[in-house]
């Protein structure tokens, strides 16, 4: 299984010169197995675009599994060439909201906010809520678990495949659980469970813990808190993601130094950029 970073930032895009060496992009990553184009992807934010030049031409054909339905993670929908390309099938899953899926997503891509509605966007796009569990989706294993963040229903997704597997927590906020151990968050049975033994844990590095109880409110994780995780679920890597829009890419740089000592030599820790992509299986 291939691990493509499309998009790597948290909340809005960040252009320009600071930010090259990580990227701008919202988040987005592509899965796929040896030389075949990505079948399955995780949100649609404005990485999304990043992720047509990987189909070698063709139309997208697959799944996107959004874990909620904030901006940076549904905006590159509409931006998404091969997703809209003739012949494309583009099957979109948000966190079953108790309603039907396309009109929830309407209310975001739609005038006077947006000129199109999701509809329009091809025959082949499909909408559909995805409840708690497990479910196989395009070929991989998924476990869907809610995980909690301010402002919306979220999921965090365990994503398997020969073998190989990866816990995906963009947006967490483990303090709405209460403080945990150590003040971090709680290390609730969901998170451990979608980051138990996984090859490398992807998760929400927004802040660190010295910034807590300041941004609290914004419904984020610290770096420390994912180092932890990463420990007590037995996770063989942890990727920094969801990076604050204005840190600077020297910035992240420090952060990453940072988050390794604290992990010592327990656990690989690096930083998600855009164009990273990870060979799960020569890692095992």
């Amino acid at each position: 299984m291939l691990v493509t970073f499309c998009g790597v930032r948290g909340s809005t895009p960040a252009p320009g010169a600071p930010f090259v060496r990580y990227g701008g992009q919202t988040s987005c990553v592509a899965l796929s197995v040896g030389q075949e184009p990505p079948h399955l992807l995780l949100d649609a934010g404005t990485g999304l675009i990043a992720v047509t030049p990987l189909l070698g031409g063709e139309p997208f054909d697959g799944s996107i599994l959004v874990g909620h339905l904030h901006w940076d993670h549904t905006h590159g929908m509409p931006f998404f060439a091969g997703g809209t390309a003739a012949g494309s099938r583009v099957a979109i899953h948000i966190p079953e909201q108790g309603d039907d899926a396309e009109r929830v997503l309407e209310r975001a891509i739609s005038p006077p906010h947006f000129p199109v509605t999701p509809s329009v966007l091809g025959p082949g796009w499909s909408f559909t809520g995805l409840e708690e569990g497990t479910h196989t989706v395009e070929g991989y294993d998924v476990l869907a678990r809610e995980i909690p963040h301010k402002g919306g229903r979220a999921f965090g997704y365990r994503v398997t495949r020969d073998g190989a597997s990866i816990a995906y927590l963009s947006d967490h906020s483990p303090t709405a659980y209460g403080p945990g151990p150590d003040g971090l968050g709680e290390r609730h049975e969901a998170a451990l469970a979608l980051a138990d033994g996984v090859d490398v844990l992807i998760h929400d590095s927004q802040h660190l813990a010295a910034q807590f109880p300041g941004v609290e409110f914004l419904g984020h994780a610290s770096v420390e808190y994912a180092v932890e995780l990463a420990r007590e679920a037995g996770a063989r890597a942890y990727a920094l993601f969801h990076h604050d829009p204005g840190r600077t890419d020297d910035q992240i740089d420090e952060i990453v130094e940072h988050a390794r000592k604290v992990a010592g030599d327990d656990l690989e820790v690096f930083g998600a950029y855009e164009g990273l992509v990870l060979d799960l299986g020569a890692r095992r």
